[in-house]
């Protein structure tokens, strides 16, 4: 009986790991939340509770559970066709870390030590660096553009010369032509107030057909 209580002790530390890492995701938005993250949790918790007591090899166990977890990032990250960005990494790496902590919680003594001081980490992480990225995000933002104008047997390249002045620095991605437009993609970085006065300033360009950013 007694060991029967001591799982269930772990399945309630396990589902309250995997809500505190869930919730930042939720609240983000991300594709992988809170009872995505609840259920890696428990399930680690579960294969490892379930594979001591059959006498499984410890290394066993976890190879399998990240083998499995990879499966899971795997249908998290994706690229985005819209810009070409991949996107669901962070969530991807938040749920590999949460199977290890469901792991640490099902090993439980010796390992529950380990686990908490993890996700004190984890926790700082996912809420406390946001402030941090923000920052750095105003001071060095990447955004792709798209500029589709009619062709006047002249290149795109006065459109890099305009991203220069307004202190950004463009690198030169695909460029193609039709009989009446010609179009190009650049990979542009600078600071995000930057990227503002060119996205106003393209967006008044008479010669532009198309312009996506």
């Amino acid at each position: 009986m007694n060991f029967i209580t001591e799982d269930i002790i772990k399945l309630l530390i396990s589902a309250g790991t995997g809500a505190i890492i869930g919730l930042e995701r939720e609240y983000h938005s991300k594709s992988a939340g809170l009872r995505t993250m609840i259920l890696i949790c428990l399930g680690s918790t579960l294969f490892t509770i379930i594979s001591m007591k059959l006498g499984s090899d410890p290394a066993r166990i976890a190879a399998n559970i990240v083998t499995g977890i990879g499966f899971v990032g795997g249908g998290i990250i994706f690229r985005d066709n819209s810009n070409g960005r991949i996107t669901g990494i962070t969530t991807a790496a938040a749920a590999w870390v949460t199977a290890a902590l469901g792991m640490c919680v099902g090993f439980g003594d010796g390992l529950y030590e380990t686990g908490f001081v993890a996700m004190i980490f984890v926790v700082f992480a996912l809420y406390s660096l946001v402030p941090i990225q923000q920052i750095i995000k105003r001071k060095n933002t990447i955004r792709t553009y798209r500029i589709v104008c009619k062709f006047r047997n002249k290149s795109l390249k006065h459109y890099e010369e305009k991203f220069e002045q307004f202190g950004l620095d463009a690198e030169r991605g695909t460029q193609s032509k039709t009989q009446e437009a010609i179009s190009g993609i650049w990979i542009v970085k600078g600071p995000e107030k930057n990227h503002e006065k060119a996205i106003k300033n393209l967006m008044n360009d008479p010669e532009i057909i198309e312009f996506d950013f």
